[in-house]
Order: C-alpha cells, then structure tokens, then sequence
C-alpha cells in the first residue's frame, strides 16, 4: 500500500452505545485504526469484550479520565477546575498516581493486556503533575516490556495556525512531548483533528478533515469523536453523528486517496 500512512482514533469508547456502534462500525469497515476507551465509565466491563474480535485490526488505548463524571458515578471535576489545579500545583501526586494505577488496571483486567496506546479525556493526560505521574507509571508498570505509546498533540504541519490546535499544544501538549521523548516513550509524528465541533454537515466536518490529512506526516495521529446518533446530555452529542456520517461515506475514503495518505491497521 501506498501514501502517508497515518492513524485515526475514535475518543470515547464506552461513554455511550451510541459512541460505541460507532467504533465498530467504523473498525469493522476498515475506516478507523484505533479506538481510546474510557475505563472509567460504568459500562466499560460490558463494553470491552465487543473490541476483542477487532484487536488485529484497531489500536486500543487507555483514554484517562479526570472530568468526566458519568452521570455521578465516577469523581470528576471540570476543566476548568482541573487546568487551575494542575498549572497552581494543587493535584495531589498521591491521587494522581492512584488514578492512572485504577484506570490501567480497569483496561488490562478488561481486556486482558496493557494498552497499545495512552491518551487523555479533554487532552488531560499532557497537564503538569498529570504527566509526570503517568511516566512514573509506564516506567513502573511496563519497565522491560513493550510500553504503550502516549497520544501528543503537538499540532502537524502547520495546524498550529488553529486557535483551537494552538491552545491545547500549549495547555502541556509541547511540554509533555518533550518530557516523554527524553525518557525514550514513543508517540505519534503530528496532530490533528481538532475544530470547534461547529460543522453541523458531513460536507462541512469533511471540510475539516481535508484541511487536515494536508498538513500530516506518515505517523501522524487525527482524532474524531463519532456516534451512530446524537447522544444525549453530551456536550457534543449533535456533532457526534456528522463525524460518523463523513466517515462512513465514499467521500472520505476519496479524500484519503486525494491526499495521499492511508489509515494504518494495528502493527
């Protein structure tokens, strides 16, 4: 096969049926290489067994949680008050490296092995004191095995010329890079994927998607955020849909061929 071989991954796997159709949907059809999954949410045990039959095909990741608190079933808090509490020193190290050793274990005794990759819910993953915990935590966990590869968001190419893309490379994405490429952890060439949740078209979103497989590099990462329907009570419930429409159609397999890049199956 030919063309820039690049991945793209569906946030949010057992946040929703709806979410997770999707993500099958999408494997099952050769449109999606990897999948980041929400340990935390309460279906997440029932969830899990329907990605075993797709683990040649899709990466499956650990997509750590801090703000989403599903409907009061798991401690969360909002963003806001998460980014405050990180750039102040305020999260506790303790409860950090509890976290990340909770949501790991949920994955692994789920699915029944470490993750392939690791990312984090609204980008959390990459905040200070966040991300020394998690290298602490690969360090410990994975030493002298293969480790999981960590989600950056620096953006690809020049994406950075995003508001959007700029603010989350900023919000730690440059300097979480930096932290785990000193350390030896592998991680994706290039980001994308990442616009106001505003096209309300699959025309539109695939405006989007056009704009970004221009600017990635062979190993770089997308990220998308579809649902069969819209979900309800989710933020970005309404868009959800016109992701997983443009995705599906032969608009976007012609626009992967116009760009000259290709999704990369599970190495």
């Amino acid at each position: 096969m030919t063309g820039r071989g690049i991945t793209l991954c569906a946030d949010d796997y057992a946040l929703h049926p709806l979410v997770d159709e999707a993500v099958l949907r999408l494997a099952q059809t050769g449109r999606l290489s990897a999948t980041s999954c929400m340990s935390t949410a309460p279906r997440w045990r029932a969830a899990a067994p329907q990605l075993l039959p797709l683990r040649g095909r899709l990466q499956l990741g650990l997509h750590f949680n801090l703000t989403e608190g599903h409907g009061g079933a798991h401690a969360a808090h909002s963003l806001g008050q998460v980014l405050a509490a990180a750039y102040l020193r305020r999260l506790s190290a303790a409860q950090l490296r509890d976290a990340w050793r909770a949501q790991l274990d949920a994955f692994e005794d789920a699915i029944g092995s470490a993750p392939d990759f690791i990312d984090g819910h609204q980008h959390v993953h990459q905040l200070p004191g966040v991300r020394e915990a998690l290298l602490a935590e690969l360090q410990r966990r994975y030493a002298g095995g293969p480790m999981p590869w960590v989600r950056s968001t620096v953006p690809a190419g020049r994406l950075w010329r995003d508001r959007k893309a700029a603010i989350i490379a900023l919000l730690g994405g440059w300097q979480a890079t930096r932290l785990l490429a000193r350390a030896g952890v592998a991680m994706n060439q290039g980001f994308g994927g990442v616009y106001g949740f505003d096209a309300p078209t699959p025309q539109q979103y695939g405006a989007h998607m056009q704009a970004w497989l221009a600017q990635v590099q062979a190993g770089s990462l997308l990220m998308c955020h579809p649902a069969a329907a819209e979900v309800p009570g989710d933020a970005i419930g309404t868009q959800r849909p016109v992701e997983f429409a443009y995705l599906m159609s032969e608009d976007f397999a012609q626009d992967l061929r116009l760009q000259g890049c290709r999704l990369l199956p599970k190495e």
